[in-house]
């Protein structure tokens, strides 16, 4: 066999485990209770900000830590701890997705967030002259 092809062979089974670890590592949406169930593993939970809790956060005793509380699309709610600065406008967000894991404690540590806010602009709201345009009535 010449060096060419062994060369060629080591490349592609190269590749081949690159796409296998990327797609074992992938994360999966899941609600509290999957999470709870494969404590320690990483998921994405969809849900929405319990405002009647508190939310806490102080910037003068720790600027990288905040938690807040979440309920899940299935109604379950959770404690969240995200260790980092509570993104502006947090609480105005409509939907949460927290992306981490589910701590022995019950809690969900997470590491990154992602917000949903709510639209600028309802269709209601869209002022007339713009109603008529090309970009209102491809959307």
């Amino acid at each position: 066999m010449k060096t060419i092809h062994i060369i060629g062979i080591l490349f592609v089974i190269a590749i081949i485990a690159v796409v296998i670890t990327t797609f074992s590592d992938a994360s999966t949406y899941v609600d509290f209770a999957t999470a709870e169930k494969h404590e320690g593993k990483e998921f994405h939970v969809i849900g929405t900000l319990n405002l009647e809790k508190d939310i806490t956060y102080d910037a003068s005793v720790d600027a990288n830590r905040f938690s807040f509380y979440m309920i899940d699309d299935q109604g379950v709610e959770k404690k969240v701890t995200y260790h980092d600065a509570k993104p502006q406008d947090f609480e105005k967000s409509e939907k949460v997705v927290v992306i981490g894991k589910m701590e022995e404690n019950g809690e969900f540590t997470a590491s990154s967030l992602l917000l949903k806010c709510p639209s600028k602009y309802n269709e209601d709201e869209v002022p007339q002259e713009y109603k008529d345009t090309e970009y209102t009535k491809a959307g």
